[in-house]
C-alpha cells in the first residue's frame, strides 16, 4: 500500500455511480477543465501562485464547481455528491492522521540525531557511484518487508535524502530511486493492500497475482537499476574529498551514536508485527523525543528554554538546526504538523473533486467509453491501462484507479477468454504504481510532500514507476505471458 487508508474488503465494495442521463463529452468537461489549469500553473506561473499558495486546491475545488454544474445538468441531486464526497473524506481520514505524524517524525527524529546518524554512518557507508541503485535496493528491500511504500519512504527515504544531498547528488534523481524501489516491494509484497485489492478486483487470489506480475516487474526493475548505475557512472559528486568537514560538522553540532538506531529499528520491527502505522509512527515519536532529552540536550536547550518545549516544537512547528557547514544547514531543518497542511488541504480538495466526478457519474462513463474503443486482446489491455492513468489524475486515488477498471473490465477480460491475472497484472502496473507521478494524487502529494523534493522534479527519474506501463502494453503487443482461461469443454 501507500496510503492504507481502505481495506481490501472494504475496496472491493466501493461504490461506482452510474448516471445513464450523461455522455461522455459532458464526463470529460471538468476533467479537461481541470488538466489544462493545473497544467498552465505548473508550466507558466512562475511558482505556482496564480492564487496564491494553495492554487492547485482553488483549482481542484473548481473543477468540483464545474463537474457538480454538469451534475445538476444532468438531473443528479446535491445530496448524491455529497454523500460521495462524504465517502471520499471519510476514505483519507487515516492517511491524513499518517501525514501529521510524519511531519512529527521527521521533526523529533531531527532533534534527536536519528536522521543526523543516518546521514553520518551513511556518509561513511554508501559511495557515490553505487548510492543511486544501492538506493533502489534498499527502498525496495524495506517495501517488501513493510508492504508499504509510504512508510519506506518516511523512515528510509527520508535518511537517503539526506545522505545524497550530503553528498551532492540532484535531489530528484535520489527521490527517483527511492520512489522505484519503494514501489517495487510495494506491488510485490503480500502484505500491501493494493497488492490484496487488484486480485480481488480481477477474480484471482494473491499469490497467482504476484507471481503473475513478475513477469512484467523484474524486467522492469532491472532496466530502472541499470538506469541509475548509468547515472552514477556519468554522476558529479562532492567526492569522498568534501566527506570530511561534512563528518565534522555533523559530530560537532549532534551527539551521534549507533544506539540512536533503535528509534528507526523499533518502528520498523513494528510494522513488520503489523502494527497499525499509527500506533507504530506515534511510538516512533514518543522514542525519539526520550532519546532527545538523553542524547541531545544542547539542541533542545539551543531551540528554547524549556527542553518540553523544544520537543514539541518539533512535533507541532518548524525547526531549523545551525551547523557550521551551509550544506547541512537546509538539511536538517523540519516542518512538523504544521508543514503537512499544504499536502492535507490538496489531498482533501482532490477527494471532493474525486466524490463529486463520481457522484455524478462522470468516471464510470468515462471508463466505459474508454472500453468501447476497443476489440483487440491489445486494445483491451490499453484500453485498462488508460483507465487507470486517468482516474489516477481524475479521481486522485489510487484505489478508485484500481477499483473502477477492476470492476469494469472483469467481464470483458473473461470474454476474451484471458484469465483475470491478466487483469490484476495490469491495474497494479499501470494503476498502483503511476499514482505517484500525479502531483494532486493522495500518493504524490504525499512522496513529494515527505521526500522534499517537488513531483515534476522526481517524475522523469521515478523509472520504475513511468515504465511499468509501457512493460505491460510490450507483453500484450507481442503476447508474451498472455495467459487465457482454460476451456471447460
Amino acid at each position: 500500500m501507500d496510503s492504507q487508508h481502505k481495506t481490501p474488503i472494504q475496496g472491493q465494495d466501493q461504490h461506482i455511480v452510474e448516471n445513464n442521463e450523461l455522455n461522455i463529452w459532458e464526463a470529460t468537461i471538468p476533467v479537461i477543465i481541470l488538466i489544462s489549469l493545473l497544467f498552465y500553473n505548473i508550466i507558466f506561473v512562475e511558482d505556482q501562485e496564480w492564487f496564491g499558495t494553495y492554487t492547485n486546491q482553488i483549482i481542484l475545488l473548481f473543477g468540483a464547481v464545474v463537474a457538480a454544474i454538469v451534475g445538476f445538468l444532468n438531473k443528479v441531486t446535491l445530496l448524491t455528491m455529497f454523500a460521495e464526497v462524504w465517502e471520499n473524506l471519510k476514505s483519507v481520514f487515516v492517511p491524513i492522521l499518517i501525514l501529521l505524524l510524519v511531519g512529527a517524525l521527521a521533526g523529533t527524529w531531527l532533534i534527536s540525531g536519528v536522521i543526523p546518524a543516518m546521514v553520518y554512518y551513511g556518509l561513511k557507508i554508501l559511495s557515490p557511484s553505487i548510492f543511486l541503485p544501492a538506493s533502489v535496493v534498499i527502498c525496495a528491500l524495506i517495501s517488501i518487508a513493510t508492504g508499504s511504500s509510504w512508510t519506506t519512504s518516511a523512515t528510509v527515504g527520508i535518511a537517503l535524502i539526506g545522505i545524497g544531498t550530503a553528498l551532492g547528488i540532484n535531489s530528484g534523481m535520489i527521490a527517483g530511486a527511492v520512489i522505484s524501489g519503494a514501489y517495487f516491494g510495494d506491488k510485490m509484497s503480500p502484505l500491501s493492500d493494493t497488492t490484496n485489492l487488484a486480485p480481488a478486483m480481477a477474480g484471482t487470489d494473491l499469490f497467482t497475482h504476484i507471481r503473475y506480475m513478475t513477469i512484467t516487474t523484474i524486467p522492469t526493475i532491472v532496466i530502472t537499476l541499470l538506469v541509475f548505475f548509468l547515472i552514477s557512472w556519468n554522476l558529479e559528486t562532492t567526492g569522498k574529498a568534501d566527506l570530511s568537514d561534512l563528518l565534522m560538522s555533523i559530530d560537532a553540532t549532534f551527539n551521534i551514536s549507533p544506539v540512536l538506531f533503535i528509534v528507526p529499528i523499533t518502528v520498523i520491527i513494528l510494522i513488520l508485527l503489523k502494527t497499525k502505522p499509527l500506533l507504530s509512527l506515534s511510538i516512533g515519536v514518543i522514542l525519539a523525543i526520550v532519546f532527545a532529552f538523553i542524547f541531545q540536550t544542547d539542541i533542545l536547550n539551543q531551540l528554547s528554554d524549556s527542553k518540553l518545549s523544544s520537543a514539541i516544537q518539533a512535533v507541532i512547528t518548524d525547526v531549523q538546526i545551525e551547523t557550521d557547514n551551509s550544506k547541512l544547514n537546509d538539511l536538517f531543518s523540519a516542518g512538523g504538523m504544521m508543514g503537512m497542511l499544504w499536502t492535507i488541504l490538496l489531498i482533501i480538495c482532490a477527494m471532493v473533486f474525486g466524490g463529486v466526478m463520481d457522484g455524478i457519474g462522470a468516471l464510470s462513463r468515462i471508463t466505459k467509453s474508454l472500453l468501447k474503443l476497443f476489440h483487440t486482446v491489445f486494445g483491451l489491455f490499453a484500453s485498462t491501462v488508460v483507465s487507470c492513468l486517468a482516474l489516477n489524475v481524475t479521481a486522485s486515488d489510487q484505489y478508485l484507479a484500481i477499483v473502477v477498471p477492476g470492476k469494469m473490465y472483469a467481464k470483458a477480460f473473461k470474454d476474451k477468454g484471458l484469465a483475470p491475472e491478466n487483469l490484476s497484472r495490469t491495474l497494479e502496473d499501470s494503476g498502483t504504481v503511476t499514482s505517484v507521478l500525479v502531483p494532486w494524487n493522495t500518493c504524490g502529494a504525499y512522496q513529494s510532500s515527505v521526500l522534499g523534493v517537488d513531483t515534476m522534479h522526481y517524475f522523469g527519474y521515478a523509472v520504475f514507476n513511468w515504465l511499468s506501463p509501457f512493460t505491460t502494453l510490450l507483453f500484450a503487443a507481442f503476447r508474451i505471458k498472455i495467459k487465457e482461461l482454460k476451456s471447460t469443454k
